[in-house]
């Protein structure tokens, strides 16, 4: 099985032997408690080791509010690959896709066959090189709030988990609502981390509950990511979801 190495030292230490390839990684854990920033850790290794990625990052209003996120955490200017990326945006005011670039697409991912057929193009739109293509989706749980696609949704994704053989997946889940959903997901990864976090000052924790074909160990660590970065990125993923929210309940 291959696998990513050098993400961070401090993830180095937790995963000696690197992320599982081909893999899917749930990071899990309460509302507000920084799940998305472990990610892009993740995905600021993977670019530098020359493989593609696919964002969909529902709690974020545009591609600029993910750009400035890595920036923040990682120092990774992923502007620099351009060619190894597409952005995934929700729009729940169209009926199916729309392609704007090579690299940005808005989509309705509510429909699970929209789902399916963005995820097809991009990947079609990417370099298959390094360690491959990882699908990067934040705030997934979102989606379920649809009450015409919700069920549906959510059997896209995991049919989407269960046949995966030529992706890595990358997905950060709220266990704050829709917790017999998101436990159903959790149930289904190759890879589970819980992420959790303390307020005054803002603090984010990570430990790995699963890892396959591995070693790892279990130790809870503290993420060494500013209190500051921490409370503005939760603040700018609060308000997004402010307006994401209520336009997925309406479908």
């Amino acid at each position: 099985m291959k696998k990513l190495h050098k993400i961070a030292d401090w993830m180095d230490k937790l995963i000696p032997e690197g992320l599982p390839i081909k893999t899917t990684t749930i990071i899990t854990g309460p509302g507000g408690s920084g799940k998305p920033l472990i990610g892009e850790t993740v995905v600021s290794a993977w670019l530098k080791n020359g493989g593609s990625v696919i964002f969909m990052s529902l709690q974020y209003p545009n591609s600029k509010f993910v750009t400035t996120s890595i920036k923040q955490v990682t120092g990774l200017d992923i502007k620099n690959y351009k060619e190894n990326i597409v952005f995934l945006q929700l729009d729940t005011d169209i009926d199916g896709y729309k392609e704007e670039t090579k690299h940005l697409i808005h989509a309705n991912l509510v429909k699970p066959e929209v789902w399916e057929s963005t995820l097809n193009i991009a990947s079609k739109n990417l370099p298959n090189e390094g360690p491959g293509i990882l699908v990067f989706s934040s705030a997934l749980n979102l989606l379920l709030f649809s009450p015409t696609y919700g069920d549906a949704i959510l059997n896209k994704i995991k049919e989407t988990i269960s046949t995966n053989t030529d992706k890595t997946y990358l997905i950060s889940v709220s266990i704050s609502a829709k917790l017999k959903e998101i436990k159903e997901l959790e149930e289904m990864a190759d890879n589970l981390i819980l992420s959790t976090s303390k307020k005054k000052p803002f603090r984010l924790y990570m430990k790995i509950l699963r890892m396959k074909g591995v070693t790892f160990s279990s130790d809870e660590i503290q993420v060494p990511i500013s209190p500051e970065t921490l409370a503005h990125m939760k603040g700018t993923a609060n308000h997004s979801k402010g307006k994401v929210m209520p336009a997925i309940k309406k479908i």
